[in-house]
């Protein structure tokens, strides 16, 4: 067996809606079922879906507040008033400024922005940023990314004499602020037909009313927010992001252009997972470490010195965020194994003083990675007594529900069922680990520490055509709600595998079934190579690609996780070297069965000792519980009935076969009955005969080693054919009848004969064929009733 990493929960698609998309669209079968499997499960869904770049963007008049909005700006243009864009410092937040800027300007707008800082002025509007707007001559502020809470904050504008235009994206509470206009797709009563716009999507629509058309030179920004947002891509989102993605590929915008080369990206090769872990981690580091500004001055700048310096200065400040995230997180997870073990604790909280609060967020997804626990990741603040931080969830544990439950104790939180952030008084951080230990001990159950993989379509190598993967790209770009397409194939055969890489640590395997086969790369996944029996019937979950190499195209699926559901056989056998394998096996799992005390000694096996399994009767044989274990087979059964014993009531996962063996009889004559006969004759014809002085020379002259002779002369004297005595042997007259199986020596030697025949010399499918034809034969209590 090899036990996949995840639990697979397979899709399984409408039969009849697969086939009739397939039909109608001729779309390989595959790519019919992914479609029906996310909903999109009509033609004309279907048609829609598979071309993002012919669709219309909606109407951004159909957004409630969007009337008043445009003529409160309008007003604000040709009045020559001060307009003031209030942003946010993630990647989202960023865009959306850079957007709706960009706009004003195009219209004539007097326009600057205003991010606040995470660590002094945390989240979201705040009395102090609006009063020092008032201070400085602003008479409209417009949110982006934000501001749908600030009830507070919007009520001191309007005392303050402000304008305040809000459009935003995050749930609405209850009350909404008092604001001039509020443009949100999500707003009470709004019959806006897409609800899931990033905050810079609802940006984006604020100036396409401004400017009268789509402003398609604003999609390249528009793309990266979105993405970075984490929201679904599905609906307009999907069109904002597919033909952001084209944008983006001609992007004029100098400081794109600086940071793309600092990162050794081409244009031409940007996509989605470009935006995901090369652009919008940069920009955000920026409002991570400190002020967001740089990273607006990027994507609005016009001098390309400019553009270089930013750009790198981006750079560095991932590199330190990526530094400062790696300590962070080995303390955190160091404080976890010595404080909270995992085994005690599901939910894991922790808190630590001098913390960057800023990356919080990104240690606690590192500790559920590593743990697969719900986790709080908090910095302490001695001075204001606050806890601040950031949580990640697991499947069936709602964070965001089971915060709510302690909401006497946090004044501050939002968030949603995988994620929040919060902030506590420092006092409460242990209650609120005991009370969320307390709720998860009703809820979660040991499967759910199982993490889990949602597989889309289960299919058949023959499905996995070029076609096919061609195909697929078209329901790109991937994202939330439209992940990746996770492919199932079950029971194929490896016809090839192999390690690759400078470390050996990645690998390439070939996958066939029924005549077809599939070229697969696994990039960390090179152990695979030792944990995979020769003829294992493998179960694989990968994503479809195109591999191309010297003008060649080739399907190919990248491995995501590999599982065995069949007892594996490892043929050791003539191995010299077993200690570097052995150690490398867990040692929970891992289960040694000696048969002869002395075969530690031989094999050099002290550091095993305790853990070696010596059976010396078919009763312990009977008693050893070898289920789900990985048994390696030291050495020779003393009879075939032991090792049927062992093997009548169950499979292990693994069977490592090395069948050790000090002294080989195989290779040794078993004489036969001719041979028997011959010498029987011959001692009669002779009378006495000197073994001592003339035993090795009859064996040279018939071609005999001498340990035949002298194994013929011990059968004989147990049979009590002939006597022995002083080197000199003898026949006895008239002897009873008896056979040569009543010698105990000839019984033995001709049960070892075939043991190693049967362990030793057989090829690897006759082995594994009677090993595992030993399931289900009777047990020893059976066999002796």
């Amino acid at each position: 067996m090899l036990t996949a990493k995840t639990r697979w929960d397979v899709k399984h698609p409408d039969v009849d809606k697969s086939n009739e998309l397939a039909k109608q669209l001729n779309i390989a079968p595959l790519v019919a079922s992914l479609l029906v499997n996310r909903g999109v499960d009509t033609v004309k869904e279907a048609e829609v879906f598979l071309s993002p770049m012919k669709q219309p963007f909606h109407d951004p008049f159909l957004l409630d507040g969007m009337e008043q909005a445009v003529a409160r700006i309008q007003q604000a243009v040709q009045s020559n008033e001060r307009i003031l864009v209030f942003g946010d410092y993630d990647a989202d937040g960023v865009s959306s400024t850079t957007v709706m800027v960009s706009a004003l300007k195009e219209i004539g707008a007097i326009v600057d922005f205003y991010i606040p800082n995470r660590f002094t002025e945390g989240y979201g509007p705040n009395k102090k940023a609006f009063c020092w707007a008032k201070e400085q001559g602003f008479s409209l502020i417009i949110t982006v990314d934000t501001g749908i809470a600030a009830i507070d904050e919007v009520a001191l504008a309007n005392e303050l004499g402000i304008d305040v235009i809000i459009t935003d994206h995050h749930e609405p509470g209850p009350t909404l602020p008092d604001a001039y206009a509020i443009i949100h797709p999500k707003k009470p009563g709004s019959t806006y037909p897409f609800r899931e716009l990033a905050g810079v999507g609802v940006a984006f629509k604020v100036a396409h009313a401004l400017l009268g058309d789509v402003p398609r030179h604003l999609l390249d920004v528009v793309a990266i927010g979105t993405i970075a947002d984490l929201v679904s891509l599905t609906g307009e989102n999907r069109l904002l992001v597919a033909q952001g993605l084209e944008q983006l590929q001609a992007t004029t915008r100098i400081g794109l252009q600086a940071l793309l080369k600092q990162c050794g990206i081409q244009t031409k090769e940007l996509n989605e997972e470009t935006i995901g872990f090369v652009i919008a981690p940069r920009i955000n580091a920026v409002g991570r470490l400190g002020g967001a500004d740089p990273a607006v001055r990027l994507l609005m700048t016009e001098d390309q010195d400019e553009a270089r310096m930013l750009a790198k200065e981006m750079d560095e400040l991932n590199r330190e965020r990526q530094r400062l995230v790696a300590e962070m997180a080995e303390e955190a997870a160091q404080m976890v194994n010595e404080q909270f073990p995992p085994s005690e604790h599901k939910v894991l909280v922790v808190a630590k003083e001098g913390w960057n609060p800023g990356v919080v967020g990104i240690v606690a997804s590192r500790l559920v990675e590593q743990f697969y626990r719900p986790t709080i990741v908090l910095s302490l603040d001695p001075e204001k007594g606050i806890a601040k931080g950031s949580a990640r969830s697991i499947h069936g544990f709602d964070i965001f529900t089971q915060l709510s439950a302690c909401r006497d104790i946090l004044p501050h939180f939002g968030g949603h069922p995988m994620a929040a952030g919060m902030t506590l008084s420092i006092e409460h951080v242990d209650e609120l680990r005991q009370r969320l230990n307390t709720l998860a001990n009703d809820i979660l159950t040991d499967d759910d520490f199982i993490p889990m993989t949602t597989i889309d379509v289960k299919c058949s190598v023959s499905d996995l055509t070029l076609t096919a993967a061609e195909q697929l790209q078209k329901l790109a770009p991937f994202g939330v709600d439209n992940p990746k397409p996770l492919i199932l194939i079950e029971d194929v055969s490896i016809q090839t595998i192999r390690r690759i890489g400078a470390d050996q640590s990645h690998v390439k395997a070939v996958f066939e079934q029924d005549g077809a086969t599939i070229e697969s790369v696994g990039f960390g996944y090179g152990y695979l190579y030792d944990e995979i029996a020769p003829d294992a019937k493998v179960s694989v979950v990968g994503e479809l690609s195109i591999n191309e190499w010297n003008h060649i195209r080739k399907p190919q699926l990248m491995l995501c996780d590999v599982a065995v559901h069949e007892c594996q056989l490892f043929d050791i056998r003539g191995m010299r070297h077993v200690h570097p394998l052995f150690s490398s096996l867990p040692r929970e799992k891992r289960l040694f069965i000696a048969f002869h005390e002395e075969t530690i000694e031989a094999l050099q096996l002290h550091d095993y000792r305790e853990e070696i399994c010596y059976l010396s009767s078919l009763k312990e044989a009977e008693q050893l519980h070898i289920a789900d274990r990985y048994v390696v087979l030291l050495d020779l059964p003393p009879s075939l009935e032991m090792m049927k014993v062992l093997l009548c009531s169950s499979l292990p996962a693994r069977i490592y076969a090395l069948f050790y063996q000090r002294e080989t009889h195989f290779f040794s004559t078993l004489p036969t009955r001719d041979h028997f006969k011959w010498f029987y004759a011959f001692l009669r014809k002779r009378g006495i005969f000197d073994l001592a002085k003339y035993g090795d020379e009859l064996a040279r002259a018939r071609g005999w080693t001498k340990e035949t002779v002298h194994f013929m002369v011990k059968v004989f004297l147990e049979l009590e054919f002939i006597t022995l005595k002083d080197g000199m042997v003898s026949l006895v007259h008239e002897p009873a009848k008896r056979d040569l199986t009543e010698s105990p020596t000839y019984r033995l030697k001709q049960a070892q004969f075939e043991l190693e025949k049967l362990f030793l010399y057989s090829s690897y499918q006759q082995l594994k064929r009677f090993l595992f034809e030993m399931k289900g034969s009777r047990t020893y209590e059976e066999a002796n009733v």
